[in-house]
């Protein structure tokens, strides 16, 4: 799907603003309510907005320590151990990889002791093979899709040479 420079203004509008009415938003952009809505329609049945949920913090809900587990699967059972590592409440991403595992998971913990019980639970699933564990120190880059929103803004509005 094609993403033009009102897209991407819509779309910085309400990762900057995200409490802002629609009625706002449109008065800001200079354009109609009813436009602004076909968007914000379109931009979801595309798949770009995929959510309007609040950002939760980990550590705020008392699990502080932040790990990078690799999962390493027996062959032919990626499916049954991801569809496992969803009933662990302590992941909160999972993905399939290339690379040095199967998968990679983000777990967030208590403290170190809890983050060795979740993993001792993963071990235990049928299908794993083993596990590496990798302790987040701190974020230095937080989860962010601004800069990209801008460079793709810039990109739909001839401001930059695509790659």
């Amino acid at each position: 799907m094609a993403v033009d420079e009102l897209d991407t203004r819509i779309l910085r509008l309400l990762l900057e603003q995200p409490r802002t009415s629609v009625r706002e938003y449109a008065r800001v952009l200079g354009i109609a309510r009813g436009t602004l809505q076909a968007r914000l329609d379109r931009l979801e049945r595309d798949g770009v907005i995929t959510g309007t949920a609040p950002s939760l913090s980990p550590a705020a809900l008392g699990h502080p320590v932040l790990a990078f587990v690799h999962v390493e699967v027996t062959q032919g059972h990626l499916d049954e151990v991801g569809d496992a590592l969803a009933a662990v409440p302590e992941i909160i991403e999972a993905f399939s990889i290339t690379g040095g595992g199967d998968l990679l998971t983000r777990v967030a913990a208590r403290d170190n002791a809890h983050l060795e019980d979740v993993i001792q639970q993963l071990i235990q699933l049928p299908g794993v093979v083993r596990t590496r564990t990798e302790v987040a120190l701190r974020e230095r880059v937080p989860h962010r899709l601004l800069p990209l929103v801008a460079a793709v803004g810039r990109a739909a509005a001839g401001g930059e040479q695509r790659r």
